[in-house]
C-alpha cells in the first residue's frame, strides 16, 4: 500500500513564484546554471546549485557549498519571498508542453515505502551523486527538489484532481522554455480522499530522480538512528515527490554518440552490423525510428536505418526487449568495444529533447564519429522492469517536461 502524507509546504509568495522556479539541479552544469541565474537572486538555482555563488574554481562538493545552500534558502525566508503553509496540504502541479498536459499530486512519500520496495526503482544509483544529494538534504534540512514519481492511473484519483483544478490557481506562469506551470493547494477533504485512494495502490514508481529518492530515504534513516524515540510521524520519515498517473507521462528518446569505430574502417564497421541488422542508407535527412527494434545511425554525413534481425532480442524479457539492450549487445560491446556504459569515456548520451540535429552536430564537428537514434522506451516497459526487480541500462529514459524546482519545499524539521 502506497503511503503519502500532506505536509506544511514552504512556498514562494504568488507574485515571486515565476522568478524563483528553476530547472532541476541535474539538468544544467555549473556554468549553464550560473548564466541562467545571472541577475536573478531569487532563482532557486542558488539553493540547488549553490556553487554558482562561488568562483569558477570552487569545489562544488566542499562543505561551504552545502552551507551556502542553507544560507541562501534562509535568506529567501527572511526576505519573505518564501513562507510556510499553516495547514498540512497536498498540492496539484500541472505542466503543459506542446499542448500536452500532465497533472501530478505533490505529497510527502514515506521512506518506509522506499525500503520495502513499495516505491519501485528501475535504475542503479551512482555513489558519488547519491552522496552529493544526501549532503545537500542533510545540511539544508529539507528536500529542496521533488522526485518525479508515476503511479498506475486510477479514475477516482483523476476525478479528484480534476475537481481541485476547477478552483483558481495558486501559481500560473509560463517559463522561458514555453512550458506552462500551474499549481493548486488541495483542500482538507480532497486531501483525505486522495490519500485514501493511494493507500489502495500496490506500488508507485520512480520515473526520474533515483539519486534524490535514495538520498532522501537514507537521510531519513540516519535521523531515525539519531532520534531513537521517533514516532514515525516526524517530517524526516517522508520526502518530497510529485506523483503522476502513468497514462499522462511522455518518455522521449535517449540517444548515443561514440567517439571512434574501435579501429575499424567505415566499410568494415557497416559490414559487421549486417550480421545483426538490415542496414539501409537513407541519405542526408535525419532518420527517426518509428518502431521498436528500429534504429537511426549517423555516420560521415549519411543517415542509415538499422532494423534488428529476429533473434537479436527477446520480447518476453523486460530487459531483452529494450532497444538499448540490443544496441549494447549487438553493436556497442562486440563491435565498438564499449563494455561499461557507466565508465567508458568513448560514449556519450544525448537527450532526445535536443533533437537529432544535435547528433548530426556532434558527428559533423569531429567530436564524435557515429551516433545512434533510438525509439523511446514506453511507460509499460519501465513498469514491467521495475515490477520484475530488474534494472534498466543507464541513460535509458528521458522524461519531458521537467519539474521546476522551488515551487514547494519539504522541511525535515
Amino acid at each position: 500500500m502506497a503511503i503519502i502524507k500532506a505536509f506544511k509546504g514552504l512556498r514562494p509568495v504568488k507574485e515571486k513564484a515565476h522568478l524563483v522556479a528553476s530547472q532541476p539541479y541535474d539538468v544544467l552544469n555549473t556554468e549553464e546554471a550560473r548564466k541562467e541565474a545571472e541577475g536573478n537572486q531569487l532563482s532557486f538555482l542558488h539553493v540547488v546549485k549553490p556553487e554558482i555563488d562561488f568562483p569558477p574554481d570552487q569545489n562544488p562538493h566542499a562543505p561551504e557549498v552545502y552551507e551556502k545552500a542553507k544560507e541562501n534558502f534562509a535568506a529567501l525566508m527572511e526576505k519573505e519571498v518564501f513562507f510556510q503553509d499553516e495547514k498540512e496540504s497536498l498540492y496539484i502541479y500541472q505542466l503543459t508542453m506542446n499542448g500536452r498536459t500532465q497533472a501530478g499530486i505533490v505529497a510527502a512519500a514515506a521512506i518506509d515505502d522506499y525500503f520495502k520496495d513499495v516505491i519501485k526503482k528501475h535504475e542503479l544509483t551512482r555513489p558519488d551523486k547519491e552522496a552529493d544529494r544526501k549532503k545537500h538534504v542533510r545540511v539544508s534540512g529539507m528536500n529542496a527538489e521533488p522526485v518525479f514519481f508515476a503511479y498506475p492511473a486510477v479514475d477516482k484519483i483523476d476525478q479528484l484532481v480534476e475537481e481541485v483544478m476547477q478552483a483558481p490557481t495558486e501559481y500560473d506562469f509560463t517559463s522561458e522554455d514555453g512550458i506552462r506551470h500551474e499549481f493548486w493547494v488541495v483542500s482538507d477533504d480532497k486531501s483525505t480522499q486522495i490519500i485514501e485512494e493511494f493507500d489502495k495502490l500496490p506500488a508507485t514508481y520512480v520515473a526520474d530522480g533515483h539519486h534524490r529518492t535514495a538520498a532522501a530515504a537514507l537521510v531519513g534513516q540516519d535521523l531515525r538512528a539519531e532520534n531513537p524515540e521517533y514516532t514515525g510521524e516526524e517530517p524526516f520519515n517522508y520526502f518530497l515527490a510529485v506523483h503522476f498517473p502513468d497514462n499522462q507521462l511522455n518518455i522521449i528518446d535517449y540517444n548515443r554518440a561514440v567517439k571512434d569505430l574501435n579501429g575499424l574502417t567505415e566499410d568494415e564497421f557497416i559490414g559487421k552490423l549486417k550480421s545483426s541488422f538490415d542496414v539501409k542508407s537513407v541519405g542526408s535527412e535525419a532518420f527517426k525510428p518509428s518502431n521498436l527494434h528500429e534504429f537511426g545511425m549517423y555516420l560521415n554525413s549519411i543517415w542509415y536505418s538499422l532494423k534488428a534481425h529476429e533473434g537479436t532480442y527477446n520480447d518476453d524479457d523486460p530487459i531483452g526487449v529494450l532497444d538499448v539492450t540490443i544496441l549494447s549487445d549487438q553493436i556497442l560491446n562486440p563491435v565498438l568495444g564499449i563494455v561499461n556504459l557507466r565508465t567508458d569515456k568513448r560514449i556519450d548520451f544525448v537527450g532526445g529533447i535536443r533533437g537529432l540535429g544535435e547528433l548530426e552536430r556532434r558527428v559533423d564537428n569531429g567530436e564524435m564519429k557515429v551516433a545512434f537514434a533510438l525509439y523511446p522506451v514506453s511507460m509499460q516497459q519501465l513498469i514491467d522492469i521495475a515490477d520484475s526487480g530488474k534494472i534498466m541500462p543507464p541513460k535509458t529514459t528521458w522524461f519531458e517536461p521537467k519539474l521546476r524546482s522551488g515551487l514547494v519545499v519539504h522541511s525535515l524539521i
